[in-house]
Order: structure tokens, then C-alpha cells, then sequence
């Protein structure tokens, strides 16, 4: 007799390792669940990467997508889809770093030419990820949702469209998901009545996550008091200038110091953690705070905008200090489903609709979350878990999963 989809272990579907002939480089291919036969997860290069860390980011985007589907809203044309990732041990700025992608995705060609969509992560971005599936001999990363759309030629139009939509010089598909990051962060000081005029926010790496989140906090009226990037700290008490910061990135989101104002002052890497602010804002490695580092945080709330940022034993000690931690599962979806709301026809090339789409469905789920950990006396964290398991039964029951 098949087991319940409750009684179920919570073994990932897929898991497997390949090695590179060339270099002996490793990476990882994790797919949690399918939903109508497919998986959506982006691809992450980082030095350390592991197959463990990939697994748990594979059943982040499971959680990630359930959380999306609202089963009482018939117009959405995007139906959620399974959980899935990748991962590549390697240095994304090490000179064999490209040759490696090349070859890991023609070797997982597979995959993701039959049921995994995947896209720009941690150490990559979009445009060389498609520059090497294109060498791989691939027709696009996301080609195993094609079946699924019911005009092919015209979504493929429409996503590329709004790829080439450009916004005061960030690419609209590099603002999406800080639009979605500091949508959350508002809602959640909303709900509590904190005013945003003066509320200070420390940012913890400044790429695309990180960059697009202190653009859209500092323009809704907060401080940016501290960012954080592979060089170090840069923080002013009176506001740091992030436009200037952003035009002064290089493609891995480390700021040319040479564009600091006399106030900006420059500290050490870790100074982010202490940094005198109501919000922190994790925006780039896993397991950045653990149950040591966790005593020096002085924030009142913890946004996660990277993937899993803080280790759970670290989050239950904040939690006993009165720190509330909004979770990467709601807080940096955004990316994610703007891809679909797009290629599904939810929205259009257009950047103030993109924008609008993804508030209004953050604000709604950052909602939905603090009511329910109110409700039910817990952590936002275990809120979400709660809602997710409430939500997988029912789509496992209507679109099965394999399609």
C-alpha cells in the first residue's frame, strides 16, 4: 500500500553528485518534489558547496512554490511547480569557474531538458548561465515547463521581453526579488506600527538579492545604515548613499571603495552583525549566523534575503532574546515567482506591473505567516512550515506528481 503523502519521509526524489573529468570539481543535482511531472530550483558556484546544503535549498523552493498557490484564486495562470536545486564546489571567480558550469549542465542536459527549470543562484548570473546552456546544447534552462504553457512561442517572447526591461540601470529581473525582500520587511514593521521614517536596516552582501533590497528600502523612506560585501563593512549612522553604492558594484556586488563619501566608514567583515540597526538584512551566504555570532546581533528583526542564513540553533536563541526571524521560504520567493508569473502570462514585460504583482502577493504572505505564528504561539518559521503542510496534500491530490 503507497504511503500518504503525510506518512511520507521527507527523502528528496532525486539526489546525485557528478564529478568534473577535468578538474575533479563537484556538483550536486537535488530534486525534492515534482508537481505535473516538474521541479523549479536554481543553480548556485560556490567553494564548499555541499550536497547536503543543496538538498536543503531543494526543499526550500518545495516550500517556496507550495506557498505560492492559492487554490481559491481562479484566474492565476501559474500553478505552482516541485522543489529543486543545484549546486557547483567551486569559486565562481576561479578561472576554471566557466568551463565547469559549461560541463556540469551538459551532463545534467537530462534533467533539465525532461523536468528541472532552473536559473541564476548564489555566484552566477543569468545571462552566463544562459551564455553556458546555450554551449551545452540546451534551447533554455526552463525548458521542461514548455508542455506545461499554452502558448509556447508567445511566453518565451514575453519572458525574454522582460528580461530586456531595464530600471535606472538594474535589470528588472535583478530587482524582483529585493522588490519582494523589502515588501516583506515593510509589512512586518506595517503590522507592528513601527513608523519607516529612521528605521535602520544593515544589509548583509550587496548583490543582485542585497543591492535591489536597500534600493527599494531606502527609496520607501528607511536608513541604510550598513552594507556588507567580500571586502568588508561599509556603514555611516546618518545613511549611506545606495545609489551610488549599487553604480559602484562590480558583477560579484563588491563596492569600489573608491565611491565612499568622508562619513562612510570602512570596518571588518563581521562588523555587519553588530551593527546598530532595527532590521538585518542577510543577503548572501548560508549559515552566516550561527548559535556563536548570533549574541552580537542587536537588530530587533532578521529578514532573510539569502537562502538559509541562519542555523536553526542560532535562530532558537534569538527567538529567546526577542528577535524575530522572517524566513527565506516567504521572504526571497519572489524571484522565483516572477519568473512564472510572467512565462504563464500572469503579468507582462512591464516593470511597474512586476513590481505591484509581487507587493501584493508578498505583503499578502508575510500576512498570512505573523497571523498564523500568532495564532498558533509560534516562530513565523514554523508558521510557514504549517501552512506549506497544509497546502502540499492538496496539490499532490489535484495535479499529481508526475503530471
Amino acid at each position: 500500500m503507497p504511503e500518504s503523502d503525510t506518512q511520507r519521509t521527507p527523502r528528496p526524489l532525486i539526489s546525485l553528485t557528478w564529478t568534473d573529468h577535468v578538474t575533479g570539481r563537484q556538483g550536486h543535482l537535488v530534486v525534492d518534489r515534482l508537481v505535473r511531472g516538474v521541479a523549479s530550483g536554481g543553480l548556485r558556484m560556490r567553494e564548499g558547496c555541499t550536497l547536503d546544503e543543496v538538498a536543503g535549498l531543494a526543499r526550500g523552493m518545495t516550500m517556496k512554490e507550495a506557498l505560492h498557490y492559492d487554490a481559491d484564486e481562479p484566474t492565476a495562470r501559474y500553478i505552482p511547480l516541485g522543489g529543486a536545486k543545484g549546486g557547483i564546489d567551486c569559486d565562481p571567480r576561479a578561472p576554471e569557474a566557466y568551463g565547469v558550469l559549461v560541463r556540469y549542465l551538459r551532463a545534467m542536459r537530462p534533467y533539465i531538458e525532461s523536468f528541472w527549470t532552473t536559473g541564476e543562484d548564489l555566484g552566477l548570473t543569468q545571462d552566463v548561465v544562459d551564455r553556458a546552456a546555450a554551449e551545452a546544447g540546451l534551447v533554455s534552462t526552463v525548458q521542461a515547463v514548455y508542455p506545461l504553457l499554452d502558448d509556447e512561442a508567445a511566453a518565451r517572447r514575453r519572458l525574454a521581453d522582460a528580461f530586456a526591461v531595464v530600471v535606472d540601470g538594474i535589470g528588472l529581473d535583478e530587482l524582483v526579488g529585493g522588490c519582494g525582500v523589502a515588501e516583506s520587511v515593510l509589512a512586518a514593521l506595517d503590522r507592528v506600527g513601527t513608523g519607516r521614517a529612521g528605521t535602520r536596516v544593515c544589509v548583509q552582501g550587496f548583490g543582485t538579492m542585497g543591492g535591489a533590497t536597500a534600493r527599494f528600502l531606502s527609496r520607501a523612506g528607511l536608513r541604510i545604515v550598513a552594507v556588507a560585501d567580500v571586502k568588508g563593512t561599509i556603514a555611516n549612522p546618518d545613511g549611506l548613499d545606495v545609489e551610488a553604492l549599487l553604480a559602484a558594484r562590480d558583477a560579484f556586488g563588491t563596492v569600489d571603495r573608491a565611491a565612499l563619501r568622508p562619513g562612510d566608514a570602512e570596518l571588518p567583515g563581521e562588523a555587519w552583525l553588530s551593527a546598530d540597526a532595527e532590521v538585518l538584512v542577510p543577503a548572501a551566504v548560508s549559515y552566516a549566523i550561527d548559535g556563536v555570532n548570533q549574541a552580537r546581533i542587536r537588530a530587533r528583526w532578521i529578514v532573510e534575503a539569502a537562502n538559509m542564513p541562519v542555523l536553526p540553533e542560532a535562530e532558537a536563541l534569538l527567538a529567546d532574546r526577542g528577535v524575530t526571524v522572517l524566513p527565506d521560504v516567504v521572504v526571497n520567493s519572489g524571484t522565483n515567482a516572477w519568473w512564472w508569473w510572467t512565462l504563464f502570462g500572469d503579468i507582462g514585460a512591464d516593470a511597474d506591473e512586476a513590481f505591484a504583482y509581487t507587493r501584493r502577493a508578498m505583503r499578502g504572505l508575510i500576512g498570512l505567516m505573523l497571523a498564523r505564528a500568532e495564532a498558533d504561539g509560534t516562530t513565523p518559521r514554523a508558521a510557514a512550515h504549517a501552512i506549506v503542510a497544509e497546502r502540499l496534500p492538496v496539490m499532490a491530490e489535484r495535479f499529481g506528481w508526475y503530471g
